[in-house]
């Protein structure tokens, strides 16, 4: 785990709040933590949870997988698998079977240009990942 960039944090958490158009006292009510504990993220002097961006995060209408990767708790590369594989799980467009399809053709292209694709994580209940190939012989 890399670590904790609070300046860097803080001043964006300040940005995204300034658009926002909201006061610190409005984002702590919506965020649900106190208004000087954010003052204090906000200025860089504490490190706050995963799950208090989080909560920040929703409040700002905002990505918390951003602030992870701000606060350094995430690697970049980590969050734009993680968006990707959320992005396709929250689709209603296609059915559940489609969607396991298409992850699984996402982790063949990822291994197949060098990124290691993480055959035990599995968002969905349909059972285990298939070891190799794409996926894609379910639809011939």
């Amino acid at each position: 785990m890399a670590s904790l960039n609070v300046g860097n944090l803080g001043e964006y958490l300040r940005e995204q709040r300034r658009s926002a158009q909201l006061s610190l006292r409005q984002l702590a009510d919506a965020a649900g933590v106190s208004n000087p504990y954010l003052s204090q993220i906000e200025r860089g002097l504490r490190k706050p949870s995963a799950e208090v961006l989080q909560q920040v995060a929703k409040a700002l209408r905002i990505s918390a997988e951003t602030l992870y990767v701000r606060a350094g708790i995430l690697d970049e590369r980590d969050r734009d698998e993680l968006e990707t594989r959320a992005v396709i799980v929250a689709d209603p467009s296609i059915n559940e079977r489609q969607k396991q399809v298409l992850l699984q053709i996402y982790d063949s292209f990822r291994k197949e240009n060098g990124f290691d694709a993480d055959t035990d994580k599995d968002t969905t209940d349909d059972g285990p990942r298939t070891a190799g190939g794409s996926g894609a012989e379910q639809y011939e």
